[in-house]
């Protein structure tokens, strides 16, 4: 009679937990104060002149310092300033609607949907597969660090993109609609030329007419959640980052500033544009979970090489899940 109540009590308990497993989720909040690199806003230029942060690399700026804008009816004079922003965050999981950057919620599955993994297709070769989400984070307007309208995304903080509701990044064939030009690249003379992206972006910025390539990460193509070279969860996260940036271009959901004007009446200025192939020297990432990178040197470009900084960024179980805040440069007419 023990022997069978014993049974029933080991196959309730099993059932249990074979229904309800534990959480696997983690991440915490962001600490706008502590946990942001702010030396990655950094440098700041009036015109072609740097104002602060002269020896980090920057993309091109206007030749002038003035410029002017139609507001309305009127023409107004303003100031060109450059500078680094802010934007998003992004989440990086195995795990379906695991909200890193909130706090490591875990959100209801409602239907079975797969879970991100590592495999080992053969013994020197790893691949992988990943969930990313895009966060609005428009950081420099609530802090008011700057007050001129042109120069801020008057935005709240939102959750803009969940790749779990994406048919298109679980499936190869279906995100070749949205990269056709994937095709083109797929040989090893395309491949070799993201060698030179990979040592400039680790000495620079990055080569943005190699557009296919992701330095030392990698290449950018296909724009979904598979990796078929998985070397560590650093490197795999921070190439889902790049990825997930040049696919919100390639959807018209990112817009792009330029720096790039003839002259005080040219209104490119004004403005943001599409820009359907992703401008990567304009982009910066900074690791947020689960360990900030801050201080001098905590942000770095697009295709920068994680050997310097990604040791003691993975650990069993509580690192697995990542967090990164994206940084853009921005170029407007200062009013």
């Amino acid at each position: 009679m023990k022997t069978l109540i014993t049974l029933i009590l080991g196959l309730v308990i099993g059932t249990t937990y074979a229904a309800e497993p534990p959480t696997l989720c983690n991440g915490s909040f962001i600490n706008p104060i502590t946990d942001v690199c702010w030396s990655c806003l950094f440098p700041m230029s009036i015109g072609s002149m740097s104002v602060f942060g002269e020896d980090v690399p920057d993309t091109s700026n206007p030749t002038t310092p003035i410029c002017t804008c139609l507001v309305g009816s009127l023409r107004r004079i303003g100031i060109t300033i450059g500078y680094w922003e802010p934007m998003a965050l992004v989440d990086v999981t195995r795990h379906p609607y695991c909200m890193v950057n909130l706090g490591g919620i875990q959100l209801s599955k409602g239907e079975e949907i797969r879970t991100g993994n590592v495999e080992s297709a053969v013994s020197d070769h790893n691949n992988s597969f990943y969930y990313v989400h895009w966060y609005i984070y428009p950081l420099i307007y609530w802090l008011s660090i700057l007050t001129d309208a042109l120069c801020l995304d008057k935005a709240d903080f939102d959750v803009a993109y969940l790749t779990e509701l994406d048919p298109t990044w679980h499936d190869d064939e279906l995100a070749f609609i949205l990269n056709p030009e994937a095709a083109v690249f797929a040989n090893p003379i395309s491949q070799a030329a993201c060698a030179a992206d990979a040592v400039q972006s680790a000495i620079g910025l990055p080569i943005d007419y190699l557009f296919w390539c992701a330095g030392s990460h990698g290449t950018m193509y296909p724009l979904d959640g598979h990796i078929q070279e998985h070397v560590g969860g650093v490197e795999a996260s921070t190439l889902m980052t790049e990825r997930m940036t040049y696919k919100m271009h390639r959807e018209a959901l990112l817009w792009d500033s330029t720096g790039d004007i003839s002259g005080p009446l040219d209104e490119r200025i004004c403005h943001q544009y599409p820009a359907p192939i992703i401008p990567k020297s304009r982009y910066r990432y900074q690791t947020v979970n689960p360990i900030p990178t801050t201080g001098s040197g905590g942000c770095f470009p697009f295709g920068h090489t994680t050997a310097i900084w990604g040791a003691g960024h993975e650990y069993p179980y509580q690192g697995e899940d990542f967090g990164y805040l994206i940084w853009r440069k921005r170029n407007c007419c200062a009013l």
